[in-house]
C-alpha cells in the first residue's frame, strides 16, 4: 500500500515537473520571439559601417562601436525630433488626460439623457482608422495657423485618444462604490473635494493604465505627424526615423541607433508606472 502511494506521488511530482518545464520553455521561446527584433536592432547599431552591407551577413560585429550613435547626434536633427516627441506626448497626456478624467467623472457619477448611448458611441468611434480624420483635422489645424507646431499634433492626438480614454476611465470610476462619495459628503465634503480627495487617489491605477494607452499612441503616431509637419525642425521621432530611409539606400546605422534611443523613454516610462499599471489592468475585474 505504501509502495503504491509512493509511486503515485512520484508520478504526480514528475508530471508537475514536466508541466513546469513546458511552461518555462514556452515563456522563454515567447520572450525570445518578442525580444529578438530589439536585440537585432541593438546588435546592428553596434556594427562598423563596412559590415552593414557585407556579404555574407555578419551576425555579430567584429569590433563593436558606438560611432552610429555619435553620427546620429552630431550630423542629424535627431535631438530636435526627440524633444518634439516629448513635447507632443506631454501635451497630449495633459490635455486628453484632464478632459478624460472630468468626462469620466460626469459619466460615472451623473445620470443624464443619452449617457449610455454616448459612451457606446465613444467605443464605436475607435473602430474607424485614425487616417479618416486626417483631412478634416488638417483644414482645422491650417485655419488655426498651427501647421508645423507641436500644438497641431497635441490637438490631433487628443482628438483620437480622448474617446477611448474617457470610456476606459469611466469603467474604473464605476468600480469605486458610490457609498464612499456619500460618506465623504456626510463628513462635509463638497463635490470637488470628493473628486479630489476620494476618487482621484482610488482611481490612480486606472488613470495610469489609461494614460499609458495615450503615451503609446502619441509616441508612435506617424500619419498625423507626417501630414502636419512639413518642416524638419517640427518633426517627431517616427517621421524623423523614416527620413533615414531613402529611395536608393537605407541608413541602417542611423536607423537602428535611432530606434534604440527611441525605445529608451518607453522602457523608462513603463519602469516608472509598472506597479500602478498592473493594479490598473486588474481594477474592476471583480464586482463587489
Amino acid at each position: 500500500m505504501l509502495k503504491k502511494k509512493l509511486q503515485k506521488a512520484f508520478s504526480t511530482s514528475r508530471r508537475h515537473r514536466k508541466a513546469s518545464f513546458m511552461i518555462v520553455l514556452f515563456v522563454v521561446l515567447w520572450l525570445t520571439f518578442i525580444l529578438f527584433p530589439y536585440l537585432w536592432m541593438f546588435n546592428t547599431s553596434l556594427k562598423p559601417q563596412d559590415e552593414l552591407y557585407s556579404s555574407p551577413i555578419r551576425y555579430f560585429p567584429s569590433k563593436p562601436t558606438f560611432s552610429a550613435y555619435r553620427l546620429l547626434i552630431q550630423t542629424t536633427p535627431f535631438s530636435r525630433y526627440f524633444v518634439n516627441s516629448l513635447l507632443v506626448v506631454g501635451g497630449t497626456i495633459l490635455l486628453s488626460g484632464s478632459a478624460a478624467i472630468a468626462a469620466a467623472y460626469a459619466f460615472s457619477r451623473f445620470d443624464f439623457l443619452g449617457r449610455r448611448k454616448l459612451l457606446s458611441f465613444f467605443l464605436v468611434s475607435q473602430m474607424f482608422p485614425a487616417v479618416l480624420l486626417v483631412l478634416s483635422l488638417f483644414f482645422i489645424v491650417k485655419s488655426l495657423g498651427l501647421i508645423n507646431t507641436p500644438f497641431a499634433l497635441i490637438l490631433s492626438h487628443s482628438t483620437f485618444a480622448l474617446p477611448f480614454t474617457t470610456w476606459l476611465m469611466t469603467g474604473f470610476l464605476n468600480s469605486i462604490p458610490r457609498e464612499l462619495d456619500e460618506a465623504a459628503t456626510i463628513d462635509g465634503a463638497n463635490r470637488w473635494q470628493v473628486f479630489r480627495y476620494v476618487l482621484l487617489p482610488l482611481s490612480a491605477p486606472g488613470i495610469v493604465a489609461s494614460l499609458t494607452y495615450v503615451f503609446i499612441f502619441s509616441w508612435n503616431e506617424f500619419i498625423y505627424a507626417l501630414t502636419f509637419t512639413s518642416d524638419t525642425a517640427a518633426r517627431t521621432l517616427p517621421v524623423g526615423l523614416h527620413s533615414f530611409m531613402g529611395e536608393y539606400i537605407i541608413r541602417w546605422d542611423l536607423l537602428t541607433a535611432g530606434g534604440v534611443l527611441t525605445c529608451l523613454p518607453v522602457v523608462f516610462f513603463f519602469t516608472l508606472v509598472q506597479r500602478h499599471l498592473v493594479q490598473g489592468l486588474t481594477a474592476g475585474a471583480v464586482k463587489g
